[in-house]
């Protein structure tokens, strides 16, 4: 009996102190506010086409095959220039010889030497990367021509995306607040965090072993590039009236 009424003693104890937690407000929490969060979007055209290609030449010698890479270089340089393209808005991101070898020889003979490069050219005409398609593929030793469209000009675009988050977070509030009975009052508080995308890949045609005729249209012709999404989330601390 003894133990019996100490079991019940102490059971009596612990629920008037989960009692008495549970009446008590955090220290976090502001009485009459009313927090939330919320995911906002906004869809822009791209304003910058972004060209790349990889220049690679192998020969038996390491001269040549620099040589035959600086040849293709060089025709790539006159397609730009012939098509209204400066030569120098081309970026190499990257060059490279390095020896092929037979790895089937015990002793790892050297087979040939490779050079490769890689250009990329930005372009507010979104038009002008198609037309330079043709040209640039045509030209031997050039692969993995690829069209991109990203924007540059993003400031704005993120300024939409967080107008939308806090839009839609204040109308989470509002039914909120509606629905206890009280009034939103004015914003208190707000967080943004805007995700900003890279380059979106919309078009990566492969190599053609030769040139397609003049009168055939560049393949991004009559095409609208993929529009650039960012998007934000707002978290936001409302009063509540």
């Amino acid at each position: 009996m003894k133990v019996l009424i100490r079991s019940l003693l102490l059971v009596s104890a612990l629920g008037g102190l989960s009692a008495a937690q549970i009446s008590s407000t955090p220290a976090a929490v502001q009485l009459n506010t009313i927090y939330a969060g919320a995911d906002g979007k906004y869809e822009a055209a791209p304003d910058t086409a972004v060209l790349t290609l990889n220049i690679g030449a192998q020969q038996d010698t390491a001269k040549a095959a620099e040589a035959r890479a600086a040849a293709a270089a060089e025709k790539v340089r006159q397609a730009l220039r012939s098509n209204g393209v400066d030569p120098k808005l081309a970026q190499f991101s990257m060059y490279q010889l390095q020896p092929v070898y037979d790895w089937k020889d015990p002793k790892h003979r050297v087979l040939a030497y490779r050079a490769t490069s890689s250009l990329s050219l930005k372009l507010r005409d979104l038009n002008k990367a198609g037309e330079l398609l043709e040209p640039l593929s045509g030209i031997e030793d050039t692969q993995n021509q690829t069209v991109s469209y990203t924007l540059e000009d993003i400031e704005q675009a993120k300024a939409k995306a967080s107008e939308d988050a806090l839009k839609k977070a204040r109308i989470q509030a509002a039914a909120v607040a509606t629905a206890g009975g009280r009034t939103l009052g004015d914003l208190l508080y707000a967080s943004v965090d805007v995700n900003q995308p890279n380059i979106i890949p919309v078009f990566a045609p492969q190599r053609m072993a030769m040139a397609a005729p003049s009168a055939a249209p560049a393949p991004t012709a009559e095409f609208t590039p993929q529009t650039v999404t960012i998007n934000a989330h707002v978290n936001a601390l409302f009063a509540l009236k």
